[in-house]
């Protein structure tokens, strides 16, 4: 990874910290808020090697955890664990494609929740934890496709990332 695109993704990450926890939770309720962390993880285990994109997954998800406020870690082994997944399908396919990066981040928001719903159970005794966890999917699944879209018709989207 280039130092101008480590700079990038930085800025990216810290902006969308400060949209994210500050600014969305004023403006829109829980089940319609995207996540931003999430669509980069994706963008970037869609785009990177594995040794560049797994740590970044992690710490995508343990800041993810940080602000969220649940369990440290839960996050963390969530977006490691989608990164992997989504890894060992992408060298397989045409990474830069703009559906293919929607149908991903809208894929990895039902397989991430039904992860973290497994990683709960088996780790904590949480009753009716599932029931307050699907009850929102299908708006957060839909919000976060949403703005993976927008993100894909950014100018320069489809574009070789240069690796150096």
């Amino acid at each position: 990874m280039s130092r101008r695109a480590t700079l990038l993704l930085f800025s990216l990450v810290i902006a969308s910290i400060i949209i994210q926890v500050s600014l969305l939770p004023v403006f829109i309720r829980p089940p319609f808020k995207p996540d931003l962390l999430l669509i980069i993880m994706v963008f970037v285990s869609l785009r990177e090697s594995f040794e560049v994109g797994a740590p970044v997954a992690w710490l995508l998800g343990l800041l993810n955890d940080v602000y969220s406020g649940l369990y440290l870690g839960l996050d963390a082994a969530t977006f490691l664990i989608l990164f992997l997944i989504i890894k060992s399908v992408s060298d397989r396919l045409y990474a830069d494609s703009a559906i293919l990066f929607v149908l991903t981040v809208a894929g990895v928001s039902l397989v991430g929740l039904t992860i973290n719903l497994l990683l709960i159970l088996m780790l904590t005794e949480s009753p009716g934890i599932a029931y307050s966890m699907f009850s929102d999917i299908f708006p957060r699944l839909l919000v976060n496709a949403f703005i993976a879209s927008i993100v894909s018709a950014f100018p320069g989207f489809d574009c070789q990332v240069e690796v150096s």
